[in-house]
């Protein structure tokens, strides 16, 4: 069966990434809307790209109200700055907050009405050039052509998308990701790492998803812990920088499955940062589908059992498979993820909403991507299992 695989339409990576792409930018409009949030203002990240945009005598505003993960009211925001500066493309600068805000803005800017109206479907029109200079590892948004915004009348996180989401620009820049805290490595990775896997065991993997997705699980097993031991490292960084667009590209082309399913609604109802909602999951959503699992699951898992060397050809699938999950439990245990009590949210405030959390959960889709059948009951058990 054919299918389509789509990225961004340029890539650059590596130390002094940014300064490589300059004259990118110049062809691409002439006043950018620079959407990123008040962290990076202080550290002086922003200031590389204004004087970037200097460089090539190209006009800014600076949109910085992302503080937190994206509502739909913080789009509506940047959307009027937008409009008010008559600027003509997007540049997000920060983690996936300020790159979903910008494909966001981006997106009613061509398309008009209320974004949850197309919650469930796909931006069709044409946005205006997007920019993306990732400032974590983890997100992949530089690289997908979704963004999740939270519909705050309704506590939902709208997983919204469509092909004119994907940026026209990714600029990974190791250098950006230098001043991430270890708490942020540790999760954005963690929510890097999730992406591969589930982009290599989803029902729609795919053979060129699948070689980007093997080669992030490798990366991240080896860089990781090492980034968030030393944020210095900057080959550890940099590493991890590729690592997190690879895995961007894989699910963004097969797309996830009952992690993040999962952990939208955490992240929605008690404020969980995706990327650490992702990784209080991993254990007992892994767990369950590795659970009387069918072979074709067993070998999906086995794969990256083998191709982190932590299984050998002397283990079955099976086996493999096992070995594979007891070495995710593991990292996590090495960064150090808090469990849901160890956060500080209340159990019987989370029991009280597991049904809608699971419906929720099943209504997003990513659920029916598992090679598993799954139930909103399966969901709910799971659910139950993470105290």
């Amino acid at each position: 069966m054919a299918r389509e695989f789509i990225m961004p339409s340029r890539i650059v990576t590596g130390e002094n990434a940014l300064q490589m792409a300059e004259e990118n930018l110049k062809g691409l409009g002439k006043k950018a809307l620079l959407v990123t949030d008040e962290v990076m203002i202080k550290l002086g990240n922003a200031a590389h790209v204004e004087e970037a945009l200097k460089n090539q005598g190209i006009e800014y505003v600076i949109y910085s109200e992302i503080s937190g993960e994206p509502t739909d009211k913080m789009i509506y925001k940047g959307l009027d700055l937008y409009k008010a500066e008559n600027c003509d493309f997007l540049i997000a600068l920060g983690g996936g907050s300020p790159i979903d805000s910008m494909k966001a803005i981006g997106a009613m800017a061509s398309n008009g009405g209320k974004i949850s109206d197309y919650m469930g479907k796909t931006f069709e029109k044409q946005t205006p050039p997007l920019v993306a200079i990732p400032t974590t590892a983890g997100t992949g948004s530089e690289a997908t052509q979704f963004t999740i915004i939270t519909d705050t009348e309704n506590d939902v996180k709208m997983l919204l998308k469509g092909g004119v989401l994907m940026p026209d620009l990714a600029i990974i820049d190791p250098r950006f990701t230098m001043t991430a805290p270890a708490k942020i490595t540790a999760a954005t990775g963690l929510d890097a790492l999730t992406h591969a896997i589930e982009a290599f065991t989803s029902r729609k993997a795919q053979s060129l998803s699948d070689t980007f997705a093997v080669s992030a699980v490798k990366r991240i097993f080896k860089y990781l812990p090492r980034a968030y031991k030393d944020g210095s490292d900057v080959k550890a960084r940099d590493r991890m920088a590729v690592a997190a667009l690879e895995a961007g590209i894989a699910f963004n082309n097969s797309s996830v499955t009952i992690v993040h399913g999962m952990s939208r609604p955490i992240g929605a109802l008690f404020h969980v940062a995706h990327g650490l909602s992702n990784a209080m999951l991993l254990k007992e959503c892994f767990t369950f589908v590795l659970t009387d699992a069918n072979d074709d699951i067993y070998e999906r898992f086995a794969h990256l059992g083998r191709a982190i060397h932590v299984a050998g050809r002397q283990d079955d699938n099976k086996a493999a498979s096992e070995k594979f999950l007891q070495a995710v439990i593991d990292l996590c245990e090495e960064l150090d993820t808090p469990s849901l009590e160890e956060y500080g949210i209340d159990k019987a405030q989370f029991m009280e909403v597991v049904d809608k959390m699971a419906a929720d959960a099943m209504e997003s889709g990513s659920p029916s991507n598992t090679r598993k059948e799954l139930t909103a009951d399966d969901l709910k058990e799971i659910y139950k299992k993470l105290w």
